[in-house]
């Protein structure tokens, strides 16, 4: 390795330490690791900070924005009403009933829409704690639930990414995107067995305040938002999600839809200037924003490819197609989760697991499929996007946080890799 690699390597274990250590307020370590990133020359300030104007990061705080303001309105109340209500029956039916509703709103939302998983972590986020069944039990499965389809009728994104990286590779092979649709639903089977299996495993806090102060608060904030600027707080929300949801179509402009909406909603004096202060500089958002340089920096390096390439060496040609798989699979999952770049990791990996499994005269359709999907499936580590969001707003120890992702995680890879070589045989 180069001094550059090891030193951007460095200074990412370092960040990882001190968010786990918890000597440092949340989102503070990415910080430290931008102005760490400037010290040591592997970027300048403008590189080590763009997380700042990153599309994503600008999004996501114009959005909690919106959600702060719809906090107010009679809608999100009795949405919330709904949830509490399933909340206080404190049975497991109502947990798992919990998940297959957020599941089967992810099958319209798509995989990876950040709409979606910031309106559900949004959402249960606010609602009070119960002994019956305590949000800090549904933070983990149902912000994880947002990425696992129950039905497989929205994986475009997906699929066109596994199509592009095949032909970019000269595999012209027609793929049905009905079987790609079953591999992705097999992963959202297994998902969703291990968050059943998982419920009792979970911990038991308070991510609320449950006062009845508070809960005065937010009744007298219902009722006394007038009528008109109810209707217009919920249109500036379903704005910002749609305008999420059609990323693909609106290219650029759905970036600052959400900022929009929080604009409109400022001047109608829904949220006042120490609302929209707090929620776009909210901790969250400083780590998603921090890491962002730590990616740049691990890439610009060479480091990510480096591994990749060594690893494709290592495996040669006596391994078994699954186990071949697999470990692309874990690789480009892994890469993901430390980068925060789903789409950056498929591209790096694809091209090496694709020629490996040519010149091995397998067919690479399987491969590229468990690839591609496993980009969007990391999620172990809090240092990126949902994973943060989850971790931050359920007040949730590293510990606690691990013993829920880790075996999610390799039970999604696993699941994946199954269904890609039985469905697309090698």
């Amino acid at each position: 390795m180069t001094m550059e690699m090891i030193l951007a390597l460095g200074i990412l274990v370092l960040m990882i330490v001190l968010i786990m250590s918890d000597k440092m307020a949340f989102g503070a370590p990415p910080l430290l690791a931008c102005l760490l990133l400037v010290v040591t020359g592997l970027a300048n300030v403008q590189q080590a900070f763009a997380g700042f104007v990153n599309s994503s990061v600008i999004m996501i705080a114009g959005f909690m924005v919106v959600m702060a303001a719809l906090q107010k309105t009679r809608l999100i109340g009795n949405v919330k009403s709904a949830m509490v209500s399933l909340v206080n029956r404190g049975s497991y039916k109502s947990y798992a009933l919990l998940l297959l509703i957020v599941m089967l709103g992810a099958s319209l939302a798509g995989t990876g829409s950040t709409g979606y998983y910031v309106l559900i972590l949004s959402l249960v986020s606010t609602i009070p704690y119960s002994k019956k069944l305590p949000t800090s039990k549904l933070m983990m499965p149902l912000g994880f639930a947002t990425n696992h389809p129950l039905l497989p009728v929205n994986v475009a994104l997906l699929f066109g990414v596994t199509a592009t990286v095949l032909q970019t590779a000269g595999f012209n092979e027609e793929i049905s995107m009905v079987k790609f649709a079953l591999v992705n639903l097999v992963m959202s089977l297994a998902f969703l067995a291990w968050c059943l299996i998982s419920y009792r495993f979970l911990p038991d806090h308070p991510i609320a305040d449950a006062s009845e102060e508070a809960m005065a608060v937010r009744e007298e904030e219902t009722v006394t938002l007038p009528a008109w600027k109810e209707y217009c707080t919920v249109g500036a929300f379903a704005v910002s999600v749609v305008g999420m949801m059609l990323m693909n179509q609106l290219g650029n402009i759905a970036y600052v839809v959400p900022g929009l909406a929080a604009a409109f909603v400022m001047m109608i004096n829904v949220v006042d200037f120490k609302e929209v202060r707090d929620h776009m500089g909210a901790p969250v958002i400083l780590m998603m924003a921090g890491v962002i340089g730590v990616a740049d920096a691990l890439a610009g390096t060479g480091f990510t490819a480096m591994v990749g390439d060594a690893v494709a060496g290592v495996l040669g040609s006596s391994v078994s197609p699954f186990v071949f798989i697999f470990i692309f699979a874990l690789l480009t999952s892994t890469c993901a989760t430390f980068t925060g770049s789903n789409m950056g990791s498929v591209y790096i990996f694809a091209p090496i697991a694709i020629g490996a499994c040519t010149s091995l005269g397998l067919n690479p359709t399987a491969a590229a499929i468990a690839v591609v999907i496993s980009g969007w499936n990391g999620g172990y580590m809090p240092i990126d996007g949902m994973p943060a969001m989850i971790l931050g707003m359920g007040k949730y120890k590293l510990p606690e946080f691990w013993l829920f992702s880790v075996p999610m995680y390799l039970i999604r890879i696993l699941a994946l890799c199954v269904g890609a070589i039985v469905i697309f045989p090698m």
